[in-house]
C-alpha cells in the first residue's frame, strides 16, 4: 500500500495526529482545545457507549441526566474538591446580557450537582443503594491539547452512587473496575491494563481511595483508561446525604464515583494501530466486513450485494461498496486507514472461479475463499483477529517491563518502559523525585497482582512509566 502516514518509528506523535486526520477520526473545533468528531470516529465511540452501557446496567446502575451549569456555591461545599478543579474550571458570569448574581461553572465533573439531588431522594435505608450514572459532555481548562486524549470538551460516562455502607461502597468501586471498565478494555477493546490504586498524589480531589485502570501504548507511555473512585462520607457530610437506618437513626450515606472518555479512543489508536492506519479489534469495530465491488458492473454487484447480505443475516456488520466511480486502490487504501477487520473483494474474475478475496487487517493477509464459505471464513478471523490484537498487545507491555531494586533503576526503566518496584523504596518523596524526570506512579498493585484495598496495606509495588 502506498505510504500515507508518518512510520510509528520516525516520529510517534506525528504518525498520531496523521491517523486521527487521514482516517477522518476528528478535527479540532474552533475554539482552543475543542474536538470535532467525525463519523467514523463517532461510530466507534456510540459502539463503546453500546458496550459499555450494557454492562454499566448489569450492576443495577440507571442512566439519568444532570443540568451541565453547576452554581458556583455547590462546588464550595467540598473543599479539597473545589481545590483540586479549580485550575481546569470554565465559568460563566453573564447571561441574557447581564451579569449573573451568582457565577455557573460548566461543570469539570457531577459529584457537586447529582450530590445535591442523591440528598433529596435518598431519607430511608430503603432508599439504597442509589446507582446513577449519565453520559455526557464536560468542559476542562487545558493549556496542551492533543486530540481524544486531552481537550478542553470531551464525551464521558460518569456514575455515582449512594451507599449505606463502607463496605458496600467499596465492593462497589471495585466492581466497576473490574466487571465493567476492564472487562470492556480487555474483551472489547482488546487491550491489556493493570488493575490499581492511584497514589494520594495521583488520587481524585475528595476521595478516600481513587482505583484504576492503566495501559501500555506502543511508544512505550501509559495511559489512564478509566478510574473509580471511593469518596467516603466526604461528599454526604458536604451535601447532606442523610437516610434513616433500620435502627432508626440518621447516617450520612457512603458515596462513590467513576468515569471513562472519549479518551478510549486515544488509547485505541496508540495501542493497536500501525504504519497503515487503525486496526480495531472486532468486536469493537461497527464495520467487521467491508464488501468491496472491484469493478463496476452488474454481475458483480449483485454478488457482492448477496454476500453482504448473507453476512448481515450472520450477525456480522457488514459495509457494502459498490462505488465505480472512485478508484479501487483508494478505497482499500482508506479502508486500511480506518482499521476494517475485514475486507471482502469481489470483481469479475472471482466470479469465474467462484471465489472471493479476503483481506484481514491485523495480520494484513489475503486469501481467496470460496463464495460458499466466505461467512464462516469471516467468522474465523474475526475470532482470531480479536484475540492476536490482545495476545500482541500484552506480549508488548511484557517485554518492556522490567523489575527495578530501587528508585534510582525505577526511574531509568520508567524512561522508555514500565518498572516495577517495592513502593517501600519509592514513597511519597521518591514520587516526587521521579516527576522531575517526567515519570509516575501510575498505580499500586499487591505483591501478587491483585488490588490493594487501601494504601496502608504493607507489601504493595508500584508501577512507574512516563504517561500522558
Amino acid at each position: 500500500m502506498a505510504k500515507v502516514l508518518t512510520s510509528q518509528a520516525e516520529d510517534f506523535p506525528r504518525w498520531y495526529q496523521d491517523v486521527v486526520a487521514k482516517a477522518q477520526l476528528a478535527e479540532n473545533g474552533p475554539a482552543k482545545g475543542q474536538q470535532v468528531i467525525r463519523p467514523t470516529g463517532f461510530a466507534l465511540w456510540e459502539r463503546m457507549v453500546d458496550e459499555l452501557d450494557d454492562r454499566i446496567k448489569d450492576t443495577g446502575t440507571e442512566n439519568a441526566s444532570f443540568p451541565l451549569l453547576i452554581p458556583q456555591s455547590y462546588l464550595s461545599k467540598e473543599e479539597q474538591h473545589v481545590e483540586g478543579f479549580a485550575p481546569e474550571v470554565w465559568m460563566v458570569t453573564h447571561g441574557g446580557g447581564k451579569e449573573l448574581e451568582e457565577p455557573l461553572a460548566i461543570r469539570p465533573t457531577s459529584e457537586t450537582v447529582i450530590g445535591e439531588y442523591m440528598a433529596k431522594w435518598t431519607k430511608s435505608y430503603r432508599d439504597l443503594p442509589l446507582l446513577l450514572n449519565q453520559w455526557a459532555n464536560v468542559m476542562r481548562y487545558e493549556m496542551r491539547t492533543r486530540l481524544f486524549l486531552r481537550t478542553s470538551e470531551f464525551l464521558w460516562q460518569e456514575g455515582h452512587t449512594a451507599h449505606a455502607t463502607f463496605d458496600d461502597a467499596h465492593e462497589f468501586t471495585l466492581r466497576i473496575l473490574h466487571e465493567v471498565y476492564a472487562d470492556f478494555m480487555e474483551n472489547v477493546l482488546a487491550v491489556p491494563v493493570l488493575r490499581g490504586i492511584k497514589t494520594v498524589e495521583e488520587r481524585f480531589a475528595g476521595a478516600l481511595n481513587t482505583f484504576c485502570v492503566e495501559a501500555l501504548m506502543r511508544d512505550n507511555k501509559a495511559l489512564q483508561m478509566g478510574t473509580s473512585h471511593e469518596l467516603g462520607q466526604n461528599f454526604a457530610k458536604a451535601f447532606n446525604i442523610v437516610y434513616q437506618g433500620k435502627d432508626g437513626q440518621e447516617h450520612h450515606a457512603w458515596t462513590t464515583s467513576w468515569g471513562t472518555s472519549t479518551r478510549m479512543l486515544g488509547g485505541l489508536i496508540m495501542s493497536h494501530g500501525d504504519d497503515n492506519g487503525l486496526r480495531v479489534p472486532p468486536k469493537l469495530a461497527p464495520v467487521q466486513a467491508y464488501v468491496m465491488a472491484v469493478k463496476d458492473s452488474d454481475e458483480v454487484h449483485d454478488e457482492a450485494t448477496r454476500v453482504h447480505e448473507r453476512l448481515k443475516a450472520a450477525g456480522v456488520r457488514s459495509k457494502l461498496d459498490l462505488r465505480g466511480d472512485i478508484a479501487f486502490g483508494r478505497r482499500a487504501v482508506d479502508a486500511e486507514l480506518k482499521g476494517f477487520p475485514v475486507r471482502i473483494e469481489i470483481g469479475p474474475r472471482d466470479l469465474k472461479t467462484g471465489e472471493v478475496t479476503v483481506a484481514r487487517r491485523v495480520p494484513g493477509t489475503k486469501e481467496a475463499v470460496a463464495l460458499d464459505g466466505v461467512v464462516d471464513a469471516v467468522q474465523d478471523a474475526l475470532a482470531v483477529d480479536q484475540k492476536s490484537l490482545f495476545d500482541e498487545a500484552l506480549r508488548r507491555r511484557e517485554e518492556v517491563t522490567s523489575q527495578a531494586a530501587n528508585l534510582e533503576e525505577a526511574i531509568e526503566i520508567g524512561q522508555s518502559g514500565m518498572a516495577v518496584v517495592p513502593w517501600a523504596e519509592v514513597g511519597d518523596a521518591g514520587e516526587a523525585k521521579a516527576a522531575e524526570s517526567k515519570v509516575t506512579v501510575r498505580c499500586l498493585q499487591r505483591a501478587d497482582g491483585t488490588v490493594p484495598d487501601s494504601l496502608d496495606e504493607d507489601g504493595l509495588v508500584a508501577f512507574l512509566a512516563r504517561a500522558y
